[in-house]
């Protein structure tokens, strides 16, 4: 990879999947409208309880904005980028977004700015994108033949008027791959993002991924469509069905190329804050911020340089995603793994909110996703449910990793096939992988020679 894109990626928790175990990101919820209607998207407000695209739980001004930036970069040094990703469309609502960036771009001029944008309304707007120091734009690309686009969009707004069918795909699709070309050429680094709708676009995303690939993307993120019938989507309410963990990962593993695919999204609402794994958006509520407050860019520099050594100390082994296992066979197996970050088994079985799932074969080791749960061990009602609905959610898994965990627990995953293993803690994911089934092959040689 080239140095000039290593530099861009390497505090990008949603262009790396290495900085995303270090890095943080807040999406700023100033761009409400919309100019297109997709089947899988219902955009509310005031909804704590709903983590996907297009929900924020209040919509800010960019006065508003920019308090709430500040406040975040004083208190999270984690953070390294600030974007605007809706909850309707960052370019269509254009004035909102140039007036949020550049107030943020002079006063906390060490982040990185990114936004997101369905593409219709971008070319428009990319040479300002340009002159604003915006270095990351992600592009919601859901398909590249219009009769597909029927079936997903019901309806776009451009150039004044409203068009429907067939037309309003078409220039949706025309418009997108002009925006990407564009960006492209002026250097900026490009993320499409892609819902995979079973029945719909599924096997069209394969086409898409060239498309995208050839006009310059630099990572391709294949999302599972959310219908849950209470968010009030048309999917949702018409039982169109999500795709399984297994789908999406034998798409995602088919679009392996020249394109990266990312593996490690959060579909992320339009006011997340924090880490990927650990949102902190309730902890800046408006009502709560500083009226004034100015840049101290102390702690986040302290963190940074922490984290360079951090990344000097790891080896080869422990950072990369395709390092080579003492895998027990060529049969590919799945790892479950709790951490709180920093690429290390670093989080107890009971406390855990995620699990990063793993998988392992002799070619190498790779993250192919991540499973939310809810913690269990919180000394009240109802752990017990809580357990058996997470080891329900492990079966088929060769191996859980964890830094602590109790014999019960241990035991009930041993019952479904499920090996689990608190003897890692604190090391480097990876090694603690290597390390593990390096044991196992060692037992196995011993009880062979006995």
């Amino acid at each position: 990879m080239a140095p000039a894109i290593i530099e861009k990626i390497k505090d990008h928790p949603c262009f790396s999947r290495e900085a995303h175990l270090y890095f943080a990101r807040m999406h700023l919820a100033v761009a409400p409208a919309c100019n297109i209607q997709c089947n899988y998207c219902n955009r509310k407000y005031d909804c704590a309880n709903e983590s996907r695209p297009g929900v924020a739980s209040h919509r800010l001004t960019p006065d508003q904005a920019l308090r709430r930036a500040m406040a975040v970069a004083n208190e999270v040094p984690q953070l390294s980028v600030v974007g605007i990703a809706g909850p309707g469309d960052a370019c269509y609502d254009w004035r909102k977004t140039k007036a949020t960036l550049i107030p943020i771009a002079r006063e906390i001029p060490d982040v990185k700015l990114c936004i997101s944008t369905n593409g219709l309304a971008l070319p428009e707007h990319v040479d300002e994108l340009v002159d604003m120091n915006v270095g990351h734009v992600t592009i919601t690309i859901n398909m590249v033949d219009p009769k597909i686009g029927t079936k997903i969009y019901p309806w776009i707004f451009y150039d004044g008027r409203r068009y429907n069918g067939i037309d309003a795909s078409r220039i949706l699709h025309e418009r997108q791959m002009l925006g990407l070309e564009m960006l492209a050429e002026r250097g900026i680094l490009i993320k499409v993002n892609s819902v995979m709708i079973p029945g719909v676009n599924d096997e069209h995303l394969i086409d898409v991924n060239k498309w995208v690939k050839d006009r310059g993307a630099f990572m391709h993120n294949v999302m599972p469509l959310i219908s849950e019938p209470t968010h009030g989507t048309f999917y949702g309410m018409n039982d169109q069905r999500c795709p399984t963990p297994s789908e999406l990962i034998a798409l995602r593993d088919r679009l392996e190329g020249d394109t990266k695919v990312m593996r490690h999204c959060r579909q992320c609402r339009a006011d997340a804050v924090g880490l990927l794994s650990d949102d902190r958006a309730n902890e800046f509520k408006i009502s709560q911020l500083p009226a004034e407050a100015t840049n101290d860019s102390g702690k986040r520099n302290a963190y940074r340089k922490l984290i360079e050594r951090e990344r000097r100390a790891q080896t080869l082994e422990a950072r990369g995603a395709a390092t080579s296992v003492s895998g027990p066979s060529d049969e590919l197996l799945l790892i479950a793994v709790t951490t709180k970050g920093g690429g290390r088994v670093n989080e107890h079985f009971g406390h855990a909110q995620e699990l990063q799932i793993f998988s392992v074969c002799q070619r190498g080791i790779g993250l192919i996703g991540h499973l939310k749960i809810d913690p269990y061990c919180l000394g009240g009602w109802g752990e017990e449910a809580t357990l058996n609905s997470i080891i329900n959610a492990l079966e088929g898994l060769d191996l859980l990793i964890c830094s602590q965990i109790g014999k019960g627990p241990t035991n009930k995953l041993a019952r479904r096939g499920v090996r689990a293993t608190g003897a890692y803690g604190g090391s480097y994911i990876e090694q603690a992988i290597d390390a593990h089934y390096s044991a196992v092959l060692h037992d196995d040689a011993l009880a062979a020679a006995t």
